[in-house]
């Protein structure tokens, strides 16, 4: 929203420097200023996170808080020398420096400079100034080489790879030549005059805000991308939970019971020490076993404690408690997701027979077919079963070497349900422009559904309020905006609304869904 304002006001310079555009460009400039403070602060936080992770795992985090480190002095000299050059650039056209608790007039231009000075800019409209110092004394030259050089140090700090992250930087800080236009017989401008040569004084600045915001960007998206190289174990300590995994919470009697206890976030470079009733265990790769002999039904508890070296070099205590039952044979089945099946899938199917060994089970059932998968199961019905009263699963064991059934169930068989349209994450209300500008189509989007299972927008319909009150449509196929929605998009104004309709998606198991329509009113 605030970059085609911008573009909107340049254009407007070309007829006439009028007061109201000075003053348009001044809000521009001010909303730039607050949005570039709010990604400071998004970044600050990441750099907080770094040094949170390198205080509970070094050797991990090191490589990464390094660059990252790099890239915040980097970025931070960047963005200070072009508040340098605005600050160079007001007294060079002329101001005057307020008093501290000087009361500001409304209808005059005021600088906040690098070091909290408030200057009082004598021109806004200097076009002569601007000139002078940005092209003459080449110091939009100067600037275009300094971004250059940032953009290849925050290339050159991804390493290998990562081309789409490189092609947005590059895109973000490009300094190329502008493109001529042969029909009008105008010339392409080097990058300093296309941006600085004749634009008055409250232009320049609200474009230099601009860059800076470009700067703070592609940090971001640097840091961002550092951050998630480190592994999850390494600042992750601080939710360090303890972990009892037993082969069977149930067991037969005569037959042992065995767990494993460890802790979720494994560091192969030390290891817990783990007590079970007082008694130290044996620990390998971050695990021990505790295994208990069984000879009468009942429920049984045991309790311990995991004790683990911080970084700092004191021992932090991770207690558990943990609950078992011994009873004879039973079958227990269960759906992974939830109690019931969906056509078209691989529906994952747990089935647990006590002791009773994984490959002495059989699983069958009617209305479909059962997979076994090494040791799970997962179940592909073939025809809906609202009632579950034509899906029976059936659970037989080989026990002495005899084949017994030792369990049945009933379940429901419904469709996937159909999916809803999304942009941004919504499906529908108030929308901001800038934000709806960098959306790239439509998703289809299933809420609330636990299966990996994804629809995508195969049409749609985009419908927006033309001049007066006709309704413009602008078909696409496939789930991304076309050059002419976009195009169309950036054209409508603020409290329009914005229709999507006639919407198709396809599921994974092939089946196309019409979706409702959805709308949103542009803010």
């Amino acid at each position: 929203m605030v970059n085609m304002m911008y573009i909107v006001l340049t254009a407007m310079l070309a007829l006439n420097v009028a007061a109201e555009v000075l003053e348009a460009f001044r809000l521009v400039d001010s909303s730039l200023l607050q949005t570039l403070n709010a990604i400071d602060m998004q970044n600050k936080r990441i750099y907080a996170s770094f040094g949170q992770a390198y205080q509970e795992n070094p050797a991990k985090v090191k490589e990464w808080k390094d660059k990252a480190d790099e890239v915040e002095l980097k970025s931070k000299a960047m963005s200070d020398y072009i508040s340098e050059m605005k600050d160079e650039l007001v007294r060079y056209s002329g101001c005057n420096e307020t008093e501290e608790g000087e009361p500001l007039s409304d209808e005059e231009y005021y600088h906040k400079t690098i070091d909290g000075k408030i200057l009082e800019i004598g021109k806004a409209d200097d076009l002569n100034g601007t000139s002078e110092f940005m092209i003459t004394q080449e110091r939009g030259l100067e600037l275009k080489a300094k971004i250059e050089e940032y953009r290849t140090f925050l290339v050159s700090i991804l390493g290998a790879g990562n081309d789409n992250l490189k092609k947005n930087i590059q895109e973000e800080l490009k300094t190329n030549k502008s493109k001529g236009n042969i029909k009008e017989g105008t010339e392409g401008k080097e990058w300093e005059s296309e941006h600085f040569e004749d634009r008055p004084l409250i232009a320049v600045l609200t474009l230099l805000s601009k860059m800076q915001i470009d700067i703070k960007n592609s940090e971001a998206n640097v840091i961002k991308h550092l951050y998630s190289q480190i592994d999850a174990g390494s600042f992750m300590f601080n939710r360090l939970e303890a972990r009892v995994i037993p082969n069977s919470n149930v067991v037969l009697v005569g037959e042992p019971y065995e767990a494993k206890i460890f802790l979720s976030a494994e560091d192969s470079t030390q290891q817990p020490e783990i007590l079970v009733k007082g008694r130290k265990l044996r620990v390998e790769k971050g695990q021990a076993i505790y295994t208990v002999s069984t000879t009468t039904p009942g429920v049984f508890q045991f309790n311990g404690v995991i004790n683990y070296k911080t970084p700092g070099g004191g021992v932090t205590p991770y207690r558990f408690k943990q609950e078992y039952q011994v009873t004879r044979p039973s079958v227990t089945m269960s759906a992974s997701k939830m109690n019931v099946f969906y056509r078209g899938l691989e529906n994952p199917f747990e089935v647990s027979g006590g002791s009773i060994p994984s490959e002495d089970l059989k699983i069958e059932m009617t209305n479909g077919q059962v997979i076994k998968r090494d040791n799970s199961y997962v179940v592909k019905p073939k025809n809906l079963d609202a009632k579950g009263s034509k899906t029976k699963v059936s659970v037989y064991a080989t026990i002495n070497g005899e084949r017994r059934l030792i369990g049945t169930s009933n379940w429901r068989v419904k469709r996937v349900p159909d999916p809803v349209a999304q942009i941004a994450g919504k499906s529908g209300g108030n929308i901001r422009k800038e934000e709806l500008k960098v959306q790239q189509g439509v998703l289809a989007v299933l809420e609330d559904f636990d299966f990996d299972f994804k629809y995508k927008v195969t049409r749609f319909t985009l419908e927006t309020a033309g001049s007066g009150g006709f309704t413009k449509r602008y078909p696409a196929k496939g789930n991304r905006f076309t050059p002419d929605q976009k195009k169309a998009l950036n054209k409508v104004s603020v409290n329009s609304w914005i229709y999507i309709s006639d919407i198709k998606a396809v599921g994974d198991d092939g089946s196309t869904r019409d979706l409702d329509p959805i709308s949103f009113k542009v803010k």
